[in-house]
């Protein structure tokens, strides 16, 4: 049976992470989604960072209630992570990523 080019293309990620500032856990949040994207997904996602500070109305319109947090919008189903994101194994899991192996 053949699968159709839709099958066949890889799903885009669509992240949006969440951020208070510059703070350590805001930094340390941006550099591990960064780096597990760029390991995991090149070329495969989006990602937003969003400044609570700057965009307050950011977290009532996401209902986000701590920071960072990151959101997977897409692929389905959405899925929310809070923290730094220094646990890659919850990361990956969170965002459906199977680690080769």
């Amino acid at each position: 049976m053949e699968k159709t080019k839709q099958e066949l293309a890889p799903e885009i990620y669509d992240l949006l992470l969440f951020v208070t500032g510059m703070s350590v856990g805001s930094t340390r949040a941006i550099a591990n989604i960064k780096d597990i994207c760029d390991k995991y997904l090149t070329g495969r996602y989006t990602l937003e960072i969003i400044d609570i500070h700057k965009f307050p109305e950011s977290m009532f319109e996401n209902d986000i209630i701590a920071s960072p947090t990151l959101i997977k919008r897409f692929p389905l189903p959405m899925k929310k992570l809070l923290g730094d994101l220094s646990n890659r194994t919850r990361v990956l899991n969170v965002l459906s990523i199977k680690e080769p192996g």
